[in-house]
């Protein structure tokens, strides 16, 4: 399949008069303008006025209906299409040219400044009109649909973090500025706000936020006392900061391979590794799917040792009915732009039951303060700014949407992958994925990944090398131990994946990975 057949999806910015015909349902061409804000409502193309045309609106329709009726209406169509947003110098970028709106141009700087494909819907002749500008009367556009005004695509993104920005931008600004307006940047109201957000969310007694997903691990560990001369058992096939942080406190990371299908650590290859000098488990939800956290809490209950979940990609997915982060002595996640729930920029955070451990994680956090300049334990600056956790405030209110979306996305690609044959990352039944990466298994990777490249689809490998294998750890444990592990380090591709991602935008990958596999 050639990439010219796909196209990107298409943002209709409005003009006043189209909104206020087909708010006024006045004349024939109202009737049009109608039609084409139900494409936006339906779902089928995103909707966008600037700030000012939403007031031009109004005062409109006052003149043309009754005041209730004209703010209902307006009110209405705020919940349908979105607002571009205004930095505050718009006006002074603008170059008017002779007898142009004010209005429209300042609506088109915002688009284009914005939008990667906006297309303005007026009714105005006048419209300014350039070669690079799309402009399109409402009559057109209800009569031939969107289709012959998209572009075409020919490279996916891996992750779409445009699009969700996009989607959720009014929180964003309204976030980011009530902290730029009380300048608390560390420990402001948006940390403890978050916490308590998170810590609802997920069930948790306790949430404490830390500046990323490997400083929640770190102070988790250091909470424990894992220290010189101890133990951690823990899975060879995950992102290096699960190991780092185990050899960083002077301890050594104890290997126990993975399953062969879900890539998670195999429960039942922990208890062979667990010794005298054995002070904690630390398994990994790895791919968005928690591991077999009952299993692995029988185990350490057996010797007394606590269990830290590295949630890193898994939070937002259950396990028995239970959030992950909340399923054993400690839960620790990430906020790393890429991950299910991410902020921009690095965050983490830590969830447990145990007040006392909570209280210990809180003062390792600033520098093992107890009070201020009180400094009773050993800690690190590890605490997670305000502005972060504005920006995952603003994505919060979206996000048991997006696991939703997610998981539809995940189904989807399951039943396309297994309709072809392709083997695929497995979901156990007692518990649900997140989907932070969709991973498949093939035994030509670099043939697959470099046709896909020239499909304009990008993959990624996680990962590519045992954490047993790297180089700085080799040393430290057995090479050898974890044959599975080093198997799906040579077979595992992810695909692109994200809660914005299309139904054709799938079926676009799953064809060109077919036909790749199929070579």
């Amino acid at each position: 399949m050639t990439t010219d057949t796909h196209y990107s999806a298409l943002q209709l910015v409005f003009d006043t008069n189209v909104l206020v015909d087909a708010l006024a349902a006045r004349d024939l061409n109202g009737q049009y303008a109608a039609a084409v804000l139900d494409t936006v409502r339906q779902g089928e193309v995103e909707g966008w006025y600037a700030p000012h045309t939403l007031m031009a609106v109004y005062a409109q329709l006052e003149t043309l209906l009754a005041a209730p009726k004209a703010y209902a209406l307006v009110q209405e169509l705020a919940t349908v299409i979105k607002p571009l947003p205004q930095v505050g110098d718009e006006l002074v970028q603008l170059d008017l040219p002779a007898g142009g709106r004010l209005d429209q141009m300042l609506s088109i700087h915002l688009a284009e400044d914005y939008l990667p494909n906006p297309l303005f819907v007026t009714d105005d002749p006048e419209f300014p009109q350039t070669a690079e500008r799309r402009v399109v009367h409402s009559k057109l556009l209800a009569e031939q649909g969107v289709a012959p005004w998209q572009n075409p695509e020919s490279r996916l993104p891996f992750i779409d973090l445009a699009l969700q920005q996009r989607a959720i931008r009014p929180q964003l600004q309204r976030n980011i500025h009530r902290v730029l307006q009380h300048g608390q940047y560390i420990l402001g109201p948006e940390v403890s706000e978050l916490e308590q957000r998170l810590a609802d969310y997920t069930g948790a007694e306790h949430c404490v936020t830390a500046a990323s997903g490997t400083e929640a691990l770190l102070i988790s560990l250091m909470a424990l006392s894992v220290g010189p001369g101890d133990e951690v058992i823990t899975t060879p096939f995950s992102f290096i900061a699960t190991t780092e942080v185990i050899v960083l406190l002077g301890a050594r990371p104890v290997f126990a391979d993975v399953e062969p299908d879900t890539a998670n650590i195999d429960a039942s290859a922990i208890e062979a590794q667990i010794s005298s000098c054995t002070r904690a488990i630390m398994p990994v939800s790895l791919y968005g799917q928690p591991a077999d956290m009952e299993a692995i809490n029988a185990v350490a209950a057996r010797y007394n040792l606590p269990v830290i979940e590295d949630a890193a990609q898994s939070f937002g997915a259950e396990y028995q009915g239970r959030k992950s982060t909340n399923l054993s002595t400690v839960g620790c996640t990430s906020f790393f732009p890429s991950k299910p729930l991410g902020g921009y920029g690095d965050g983490g955070a830590i969830f447990t039951n145990h007040a006392n451990l909570a209280q210990v994680c809180r003062e390792l956090r600033v520098h093992g303060q107890s009070e201020r300049y009180l400094h009773t334990r050993i800690g690190v600056g590890g605490r997670m700014d305000s502005l972060q956790c504005a920006v995952v405030l603003a994505k919060l209110e979206r996000f048991e949407q997006e696991v939703q979306r997610r998981q539809a996305i995940g189904a989807r690609y399951n039943t396309l992958l297994d309709q072809a044959g392709i083997a695929r990352v497995q979901q156990r039944p007692d518990r649900s994925s997140v989907f932070a990466q969709y991973t498949l298994f093939t035994e030509q990777r670099e043939r697959v990944q470099a046709a896909l490249q020239r499909a304009g689809i990008p993959t990624a490998v996680h990962y590519p090398l045992p954490l047993n294998l790297q180089p700085a750890y080799q040393r430290l444990c057995c090479p050898d131990c974890t044959p599975v592990a080093a198997s799906l380090a040579q077979r595992v591709l992810s695909l692109p994946m994200g809660a914005d991602l299309r139904p054709d935008q799938q079926q676009r990958i799953v064809e060109a990975l077919t036909a790749a596999v199929n070579q």
